[in-house]
């Protein structure tokens, strides 16, 4: 079967909505804007998550003049435009309780708005020039403020199979895609879940690596529209055969990878499986 990407989306600010797009630049860190930006605890610079924000889903962001400005709006709070500053005051900041270093405060303005937005202190950051964070697994690759890897590759066929044991409990509707905030999505084989299995692939000018499969925790719990909880699928039906006994039984769904070759991507665009997993 013929493999394609059927879609492509980046997420400029950590946790906040997904753009989708026709093609993307793919840097060394993944797609080009893909979480630059990181809402943080307003007093000890930890991350901010739709974990424990669910509302952050519904914040929509635009990326305006190549990256220089967001235009950011949610519900509740007016519209603002912010001119990003790579050179603005340096903040220690952390994730999961782990360093990751300096990152580039916004200013007060786009602090009081994530505060008003999300309802407790927050400063907006950014990635500062040179950013090095190196991501783990079977290729660790380069990251900017994703969890860990540089690109979520996910499948039709891997939804389609989730989606059907969801209707087949007969208490619960299917999901949407966006659940699990992937950046490319696959279609063409109708194996679930093929993409744990491809070691190396091309797809426009861009080689990707596999580094690791994708643990799930409640963000695909929450409705992606709304920025409200709606569990408990997808991972109840998720931990009936998608767990990862050495990853402490976590659900899994979807390929996390690093970028070996950087270049362009487009939907529509063939797959090549350079290698298979155990090949």
């Amino acid at each position: 079967m013929t493999i394609t990407v059927r879609e492509l989306a980046y997420y400029p600010v950590k946790g906040c909505a997904g753009t989708t797009v026709d093609s993307a630049q793919v840097l060394g860190t993944g797609l080009a804007h893909d979480r630059t930006f990181m809402v943080v605890d307003a007093a000890d610079g930890s991350f901010r998550s739709q974990r424990t924000h669910p509302a952050m889903a519904a914040i929509r962001v635009g990326v305006l003049d190549g990256g220089a400005a967001l235009a950011l709006t949610a519900e509740g709070v007016e519209p603002l435009r912010l001119d990003a500053d790579g050179d603005g005051a340096r903040r220690d900041v952390s994730m999961f309780d782990r360093p990751l270093g300096l990152a580039a405060d916004q200013g007060d303005e786009v602090a009081e708005w994530f505060s008003d937005a999300l309802g407790v202190k927050s400063r907006l950051v950014r990635v500062v020039p040179g950013f090095d964070r190196d991501g783990w697994g079977d290729t660790p690759g380069k990251v900017n403020f994703a969890d860990a890897h540089a690109v979520l590759v996910t499948s039709t066929a891997s939804l389609d199979d989730l989606n059907a044991r969801i209707t087949a409990r007969g208490d619960a509707k299917p999901v949407p895609m966006n659940r699990f905030r992937p950046n490319i999505v696959l279609t063409g084989d109708d194996e679930p879940h093929f993409e744990d299995r491809v070691r190396r692939m091309l797809l426009g000018t861009v080689e990707l690596a596999h580094s690791t499969r994708a643990t799930r925790c409640a963000v695909p719990m929450v409705d992606q529209a709304t920025g409200h909880r709606a569990g408990p699928e997808p991972i109840r039906t998720l931990s009936t055969y998608r767990r990862e006994p050495e990853f402490n039984n976590k659900v899994s769904f979807g390929a996390k990878n690093a970028v070996v070759c950087e270049g362009v991507v487009s939907v529509g665009d063939v797959v090549e499986v350079a290698e298979w997993l155990g090949a």
